[in-house]
Parts: C-alpha cells; sequence; structure tokens
C-alpha cells in the first residue's frame, strides 16, 4: 500500500504517544521518493512555536504561583497585629542592633514628706493661735450631745476681767497669771446644770501654772439666765479643773432647786465630765482647724 492514498489518515501529535506521524514526503499526486522539504520545515516550525507557548504559559503559572505565595506570606504576617517583617529575612538588622526588650526604670532623687503639723503647737501660745475666739465659737448651737445625754445650752458670757467670774482662790491664781479673758457658759440637764469656765493666757505654761496652783476652793462662778435658775450659790456643789495649751478651763455642777451634791449624785459628776470633756475636745479642735490650714497654705 502506498502512502497518501486511501483511507482518512490520523493527525500525530507530538505530545500525545502512539499517534500516527503523517510522512512529509507523500505527495498529493504519485510517490517519487523525494522528500517534501518544505513540508518538513513547516511541520518544524509549528512544533516549535507550540513548545514555546507552553513553556511561556508554564512560566506565567509560576510567576502566578510565586505571587500567591508572597501575598499569603504579607498577610499571614500583618494579620497577628504584631510589626512582622515580610519581605527577605536578610533585610532584617544585626542581632546586635536590635533592642534588649528591658528597659531601665527612671531614677529620682530620694524625697520626704514634711511631718504633719501638731495642733499643740497651734494652741500653745497667741503667737500662732488667732482663729476667732468667742462663747459662739467654743460653744455653738443651742444644745449638744455627749455620751447619749442632750444638753440645752443656757446663758453665755464673755469678759476680760476674769477675777468677777472666778469664786475662792481662783480670782488671785487667775490675775497672778496674767489671765486676758473668761469665757463661761451654761448647760441643763432636767434638775441639773452645769457652768463651765475657760480661762485664757497668753502662753501654755501660764494656763499649766494657773492649773497647777488651782485647788478643790477654786471655782468659776455660775450662771444663771436664758432659762436656768441661779444655782450653786450656797449649795455645795461639785467643780473640776484642767487645762490644754493655753486655755485652763473650769465646771461647777449642781441642782438648780439649791439641793446640795453628795457623792451619791452620780449624775451631777457625770454632767461636770460630760462638759469638761466638750471643752477639751473644743479647744483641740480649733488647733486641728489651725495646723489643717497652715498645711494648705
Amino acid at each position: 500500500m502506498s502512502y497518501g492514498q486511501g483511507g482518512p489518515q490520523s493527525q500525530w501529535d507530538p505530545w500525545k504517544p502512539h499517534s500516527q506521524q503523517q510522512q512529509p514526503w507523500s505527495g498529493g499526486g504519485g510517490d517519487d521518493g523525494t522528500p517534501d522539504w518544505a513540508a518538513l520545515a513547516e511541520a518544524s516550525e509549528t512544533r516549535n512555536k507550540r513548545r514555546r507557548l507552553l513553556f511561556v504559559g508554564g512560566g506565567a503559572l509560576a510567576t502566578i504561583a510565586v505571587g500567591t505565595a508572597v501575598t499569603l506570606a504579607v498577610v499571614s504576617a500583618s494579620g497577628d497585629g504584631g510589626d512582622k517583617a515580610s519581605g527577605n529575612p536578610g533585610d532584617l538588622p544585626a542581632s546586635t542592633s536590635l533592642p534588649s526588650g528591658t528597659a531601665t526604670a527612671p531614677s529620682f532623687a530620694p524625697t520626704s514628706a514634711p511631718p504633719p503639723l501638731d495642733p499643740r503647737d497651734f494652741i500653745a501660745g497667741a503667737a500662732k493661735d488667732k482663729a476667732p475666739l468667742s462663747a459662739d465659737t467654743l460653744f455653738p448651737g443651742t444644745r449638744l450631745t455627749m455620751n447619749n445625754t442632750v444638753y440645752q445650752k443656757g446663758a453665755t458670757a464673755d469678759t476680760s476681767s476674769c477675777a468677777t467670774a472666778a469664786g475662792g482662790t481662783l480670782p488671785k491664781i487667775l490675775t497672778s497669771n496674767g489671765c486676758t479673758r473668761l469665757i463661761r457658759a451654761t448647760y441643763t440637764d432636767g434638775g441639773i446644770a452645769v457652768t463651765v469656765g475657760v480661762a485664757v493666757f497668753d502662753t501654755q505654761a501660764q494656763a499649766a501654772k494657773a492649773k497647777s496652783q488651782s485647788d478643790d476652793s477654786s471655782i468659776v462662778r455660775s450662771l444663771a439666765g436664758k432659762g436656768v435658775k441661779p444655782f450653786c450659790d450656797g449649795a455645795t456643789c461639785r467643780s473640776t479643773r484642767n487645762a490644754v495649751g493655753r486655755y485652763a478651763y473650769f465646771t461647777i455642777s449642781g441642782f438648780t432647786n439649791a439641793k446640795d451634791v453628795t457623792k451619791k449624785d452620780t449624775q451631777v459628776f457625770r454632767t461636770g465630765d460630760d462638759l469638761a470633756e466638750f471643752t477639751f475636745n473644743q479647744i483641740y479642735r480649733r488647733g486641728q482647724a489651725q495646723a489643717s490650714a497652715a498645711a494648705n497654705q
């Protein structure tokens, strides 16, 4: 059988095995045994073009694959919120130039807070004790509560003639130690009344000396008025004396019906102690207020 004649011939594909190859030298006419060089050249050119297309296509796919890998690397590096590098690891700085990860705390010179001001310093002498002073500042309001007992305030008095508001041995003691004022206030609890008197001196030493010189006969005069009948004018009453800062304070307490006080009358004793405690607290608060004001200046 001669090539080029007979039924249809299968096309030869250089990339498919077992396909038939058409003889390039078979002509449309007879077979003279001479190769068809033009056909051979054309077939070779076709094969080269197809190889080039495949190589170019393969290179594009490789480029896309590389591009995808880089993109995924960038997303992965930036997706965790950190400042990681997404480029060439060789671009990282040398380990010697990286921060150590430890911070040195700044150092400060040691400091110390000044000691708090002592309230007693402000009530120790007239030089620093400059706050307003009166019967209303020492004994404010119309009543006070001490140890669950409510005391109603009666009359008040303020005099620079200390001896006139004192009795017994106290007038001489106040005068000799330089008392400048004697402030009094009376409080009542039912049929019991108490007068507290605060003697003011220029220095703490004067107040302390006046207190030390006083005795059971050194009494402040009771103060009646504003609904309170005279008391402790001739009857036996209970008295106390003490000092804090430049102040000496005295109490006298008894019955408003002129009854004598005995040791069994514990309520009278309690009344005098309550008013003595309240007076001490008021004087000390005076020092606290002035110390606080001075500290905030």
